[in-house]
């Protein structure tokens, strides 16, 4: 436990305690009476209210079209059901930067719609609405229809023969055991919504901003550190909640429940009414998942002289961004890849180690029959490593900036400071997906290999390894991809030499001209097709596939 906390302690807790202070601090004395003038201002207000209700709309109309889907997920069992499965979570380890560009392209000026109806929706709510259901579809999916999955279907047919309509025998049998997934999905589609950054700045345009927006903008373009400081302790605290209420909403699916395997609930459609709503589910996969990609992929190909690959091979080019780059853009593609690998292996070092911490049985913590400090601080730990996914970004990218600049951690002009950024994103996906595998290994295999004589060391490798693998193997495959994908730090730290593909496509998009706006759909796609193959290999090695999202 102790690499973990000294790395959350020194990339994550350090850098955002050093912006803050950089911002509060006058004469080293805390100015806390700014947050009153600052939460005072109407254009912050208006953020503010524009940040909750842009979330609470995003979250509700995600679980009502996604829940129609965890449960044709759930309960019906048709070809290419996994292959479905895969394409339905792409978007969810998408860059929200490839995500903007796609329903920009969907939506935006000379977009399908455009083109077909004369219909623009960028710049307007409902295209970051869409695109915020587009972003989280698999986290209902997933969440609810993993637990859905698992309920026994024969009580609600009890309650049927107990002369209870379909309706009612859902509502009081199946909807009570389902409400604490679809909270804790509920939030987590919240939390995103609440800190969404690449999406509203690229859809959004100057009309909306998200509070994760204005702290890019108060701390990037108006160097107010102060508002931005402010603004960061408010998300902080927003997110805290967010998380504590969603870690209780957990705690109750998982004690309250007696399960059965997903295998047994499963079956053909049945009648018009079952085949009616498959095929609704898959129009709107369709619709909602399918063809923003495939529009990208498109526009990708739609160059001025016809058809063709035109945009792809002008990324090799140094001059063909207009001077956006001081290298040609397609390096952004190796250097994304190499950084998301040193990612990915930090992120296994420190989320395997602390997933192992937090399965240690109850015993190890408790004292003369209490649990000790050290047991309720490892218990708070397991929610402190979520923290990355909801604090803003931005503001760790930039205490980066501040802080890593003195030796012995003068690490401004090293690659690795991109990775360690990276790393704090990849690190709860390893925790939360090796969770599961690690508590359900019998603590007896490991007594006994420790009795026949196995040092720790040992004893790990030959009986939690062989075990655990899989998991590993997926542990990594979501590390990577969400590291290839980081935006909001990386953009404040990425050297202009070293750009990374979402910043290389949010340069692009910045630039006015067919060919920039081409070759960011390009880089996009190459993005796109990089995370869909990580989903699919992801999809054949998960085995568990009820474990936590």
């Amino acid at each position: 436990m102790a690499l973990p906390v000294a790395f959350f302690a020194l990339f994550f807790a350090y850098p955002v305690v050093a912006i803050v202070g950089r911002g509060l601090k006058v004469g080293g004395a805390w100015q806390f009476g700014q947050a009153g003038a600052v939460l005072g201002r109407s254009d912050i207000l208006q953020v503010l209210w524009f940040t909750t209700w842009q979330a609470v709309a995003s979250t509700a109309l995600t679980v009502l079209i996604a829940l129609p889907g965890a449960y044709v997920f759930a309960r019906f069992d048709f070809p290419g059901k996994q292959l479905l499965r895969a394409v339905v979570t792409v978007p969810f380890v998408l860059p929200t930067v490839v995500v903007g560009t796609a329903f920009l392209a969907l939506l935006g000026r000379d977009g399908l719609l455009d083109q077909m109806w004369g219909v623009r929706l960028d710049t307007t709510v409902w295209a970051i609405l869409l695109a915020h259901v587009f972003f989280n579809y698999a986290v209902v999916v997933r969440t609810v229809g993993g637990l859905w999955s698992q309920l026994d279907p024969r009580q609600e047919e009890a309650a049927r023969v107990l002369g209870l309509s379909r309706f009612n025998a859902w509502r009081k049998v199946t909807l009570p055991a389902l409400a604490p997934a679809v909270a804790a999905a509920a939030l987590m589609v919240f939390l995103f919504t609440f800190t969404s950054f690449g999406v509203v700045q690229i859809l959004g345009g100057p009309t909306f901003s998200t509070l994760e927006v204005e702290i890019y903008r108060e701390t990037a373009e108006l160097l107010d550190l102060p508002t931005a400081a402010v603004l960061t302790l408010v998300q902080f605290v927003a997110v805290g909640a967010i998380l504590a209420l969603h870690a209780w909403t957990v705690r109750r699916s998982e004690s309250t429940l007696a399960l059965v395997d997903p295998a047994q609930t499963a079956r053909r459609p049945r009648g018009a009414g079952q085949w009616g709503l498959l095929a609704g589910v898959l129009a709107v996969v369709f619709v909602l998942i399918l063809l923003p990609l495939g529009v990208l992929v498109e526009r990708s190909l739609d160059a001025p002289g016809g058809y063709g690959f035109a945009f792809y091979r002008a990324l090799q080019s140094q001059g063909a961004g207009g001077g956006t780059f001081l290298v040609p853009p397609a390096d952004a593609i190796w250097n994304s890849v190499q950084y998301a690998l040193a990612a990915t292996a930090i992120a296994l070092v420190i989320g395997g180690l602390a997933a192992t911490a937090l399965t240690l049985p109850p015993s190890r913590f408790r004292s003369a029959g209490k649990t000790s400090v050290v047991g309720r601080l490892v218990r708070g730990f397991d929610a402190l490593l979520m923290l990355p996914l909801g604090v803003s970004a931005v503001t760790v990218g930039f205490g980066f900036l501040i802080t890593l600049d003195e030796p012995p951690l003068d690490l401004r002009s090293s690659w690795i400071l991109v990775p360690l950024a990276q790393a704090l994103v990849g690190v709860p996906f390893v925790v939360r997906t090796m969770l599961p595998v690690l508590r359900a290994v019998d603590g007896r295999l490991r007594e006994a290999a420790a009795v026949l004589g196995a040092s720790p060391l040992r004893a790990w490798r030959e009986v939690d390894l062989p075990l655990v693998r899989r998991a590993l193997l997926v542990a990594a495959g979501f590390a990577f991809a969400v590291s290839l994908g980081e935006f909001g730090a990386t953009v404040f730290i990425a050297r202009p030499d070293k750009p990374t593909l979402p910043v290389a496509v949010a340069r692009l998009l910045g630039r006015a001209g067919e060919l920039n706006y081409g070759q960011a759909m390009a880089l996009s796609t190459i993005l796109m097709l990089v995370c869909a193959v990580s989903l699919l290999v992801l999809e054949r090695l998960r085995t568990n596939r009820s474990g936590e999202f």
